[in-house]
């Protein structure tokens, strides 16, 4: 049974790398003693060794250790023989086009799908989803696919801002890439909100955190869900 916690982000402000999630982590992880930590987003260019100490420190906080993939031989193996698995964020580009590389993208499905627990956070959660397609960074490698893990049947948004009306920034805003991206694409998307998450038990999909998240599909109004929504139907 799929068990699966899908996070917009790592940190809030004003807290510590992880710490808003930890009481949800204790429970997740309770079953393993160690977790595998995916590095490979390296957020503002940090190395694997730098990125898998700040998960270390947050994780030991909770008697977890941590290992990085990157300091096995073998990354298949690695995931295969994970008590759990955490994927940190960073550049969704870089993330995916490293899972490809390490020929490790489906194996990482799979092994989440029959029950191997699963965090992700921001690039992490991007992958979540069909497809990373609507992630919000810059594109700074070439991923031989745009395809992902497709262990939830939409795509999310991690990070959702929504409009300032006040503000004078003439860009783009994430409501806008969205209607852009259905433009082409009939796949739902759904807007997580900073220290918003979802939980998934098995085929069970439901919206955690204080905050309403704002789903997107195609040639319709967006809508708000409040917390506690489920999601399990949404396709």
């Amino acid at each position: 049974m799929k068990s699966i916690i899908i996070a917009s982000t790592s940190t809030l402000h004003g807290g510590n790398y992880l710490e808003y999630l930890l009481p949800i982590l204790t429970t997740h992880f309770k079953d393993c003693k160690s977790i595998l930590f995916i590095p490979y987003a390296r957020p503002g260019g940090i190395s694997h060794d730098e990125y898998t100490q700040k998960a270390a420190q947050a994780f030991g906080s909770i008697n977890i250790s941590v290992k990085g993939i990157h300091e096995f031989e073998n990354p298949q193996e690695a995931i295969k023989n994970a008590e759990g698995i955490f994927t940190g964020g960073g550049n969704t580009f870089l993330l995916v086009t490293q899972l490809y590389k390490n020929n490790i993208m489906q194996l990482l499905s799979e092994t989440v799908k029959n029950g191997t627990p699963y965090l992700g956070s921001s690039a992490g959660s991007n992958i979540c989803g069909l497809s990373m397609q609507t992630t919000n960074d810059m594109p700074i490698v070439y991923p031989p696919s745009f395809q992902t893990l497709g262990l939830i049947p939409f795509n999310l948004n991690p990070h959702y801002l929504d409009a300032d009306l006040q503000s004078k920034h003439m860009g783009e805003t994430r409501e806008t890439r969205i209607k852009e991206f259905h433009a082409f694409n009939s796949i739902p998307v759904l807007g997580l909100r900073e220290g918003s998450w979802l939980e998934v038990k098995g085929d069970q999909i439901t919206l955690k955190g204080d905050l309403k998240a704002r789903l997107f599909k195609q040639n319709q109004t967006p809508e708000e869900l409040e917390p506690e929504s489920d999601l399990s139907n949404l396709k």
